[in-house]
């Protein structure tokens, strides 16, 4: 049996923890393993895509007031050129000195699947990009309901998707951006990881951190909650994947370093971008702005700022419920980046999308409530995530 997760906050508990090898011992075995692993998410999938349609309902609906395309305005609409260009096109080879320009910012395994999905499948790479995003998403939502039905139980599983679902910016989920993919890869690595099975956690951490910059939260947390296990085990395989979980990230960020001929290569491509760390100045600056200051704030900055503001919040609910050291520190670095990044401010509750556990005390919250209150508070997060996202797409004029 591999070993149980152990931190200094929990323990895993022994009804979750994962079947002795072999248990079950023949093929029979594994479907019906399969077959209730897929009837106890089957809530918390439909659950997601139910709230994830009405979105695209809502959406679609006002595209066609406005005479536009919903399939456009999801799948080649901003960033999503960027990983296209770089599926038809590779990437450039040097530096150069344009602001918002070098697409080695945008990291590889997201475009590098279009373009290996399309060379085999019909459609444009356009299309497979959005189909792409659309299964990573269904993927990600049942590694976040296997997160919390690890911790607190199938009923807290399935609030914790829904509420996922429903975030203020969740239209991007199925969009041609690489959040979707990410959370699914992210949520899969923490949950071996919580399950002490450490040679999934370190790969998955590593395909991870192939997907987007902040794949070093993922990469921090294995190999620290890693180290941990081993500390305490001596089993080898802990040490694996600690070593295997920030491999993915360092060796792009190396491989742009080479390219451009210079060791911090891909950091000065994030100036080029006006990306940078400044400890959170930048951060504070825009709060103070659009909560105190601006007379007449926009609708959606005023949004990211209070998901700034409860993220934080939220964080110092994680740790005062003693959530697992994987979590909490995946958790807090992802945090650390967005907050203490000196760049562009509007993106940035996108950047927390993929923070899922930051949901985990209100969705224990409404696992132990009444049913009204769980109604009321589902019902208008999906109805305000509907009505936002298409305010994202159509009135908001610059990228989500």
């Amino acid at each position: 049996m591999p070993p149980t997760a152990t931190t200094p906050h929990r323990t895993v508990p022994a009804s979750r923890r994962p079947p002795a090898p072999g248990g079950g011992g023949a093929p029979d075995g594994a479907k019906q393993r399969l077959s209730r692993a897929l009837g106890k998410v089957a809530p918390a999938l439909l659950g997601y895509v139910v709230v994830r349609l009405f979105g695209l309902l809502v959406l679609a609906r006002w595209t066609h007031v406005q005479g536009r395309g919903v399939w456009p305005t999801l799948a080649t609409t901003w960033d999503s050129r960027w990983y296209l260009g770089i599926a038809d096109h590779g990437y450039q080879q040097g530096l150069g000195t344009a602001l918002d320009s070098n697409n080695l910012a945008f990291f590889p395994l997201y475009p590098g699947l279009v373009k290996a999905v399309a060379a085999v499948t019909p459609g444009t790479r356009a299309s497979v990009a959005l189909a792409i995003a659309v299964v990573a998403s269904l993927v990600a939502a049942w590694g976040i309901f296997a997160v919390g039905d690890l911790l607190h139980g199938p009923r807290a599983g399935t609030v914790l998707t829904v509420l996922w679902a429903a975030t203020p910016v969740g239209i991007v989920q199925w969009m041609g951006y690489t959040e979707s993919l990410f959370t699914a890869l992210t949520a899969w690595a923490l949950h071996a990881g919580l399950r002490g099975r450490w040679l999934w956690a370190g790969p998955l951490a590593t395909l991870a951190g192939l997907t987007r910059p902040t794949g070093i939260a993922v990469a921090a947390a294995v190999t620290l909650a890693g180290l941990v296990a081993y500390a305490g085990t001596r089993d080898r395989r802990a040490l694996a994947g600690a070593l295997l979980a920030p491999l993915g990230w360092a060796g792009y960020v190396g491989w742009v370093g080479l390219r451009v001929g210079r060791w911090d290569g891909y950091f000065a491509v994030q100036k080029l971008w006006r990306n940078e760390w400044d400890g959170g100045r930048e951060t504070l600056r825009q709060l103070r702005e659009q909560l105190a200051y601006d007379a007449t704030p926009t609708l959606f900055l005023v949004v990211v700022s209070v998901v700034l503001l409860l993220s934080v919040g939220l964080y110092l609910l994680c740790l005062a419920d003693r959530q697992p050291l994987l979590l909490v520190v995946f958790s807090g670095v992802l945090l650390a980046v967005v907050l203490g990044s000196g760049g562009v401010y509007f993106p940035r509750a996108r950047f927390l999308m993929p923070a899922f556990p930051l949901l985990l005390p209100i969705a224990l919250a409404l696992a132990r409530a009444r049913r009204a209150v769980v109604a009321l508070v589902l019902g208008g997060a999906v109805l305000s995530s509907a009505w936002f996202g298409t305010y994202l797409l159509l009135v908001w004029s610059g990228p989500p």
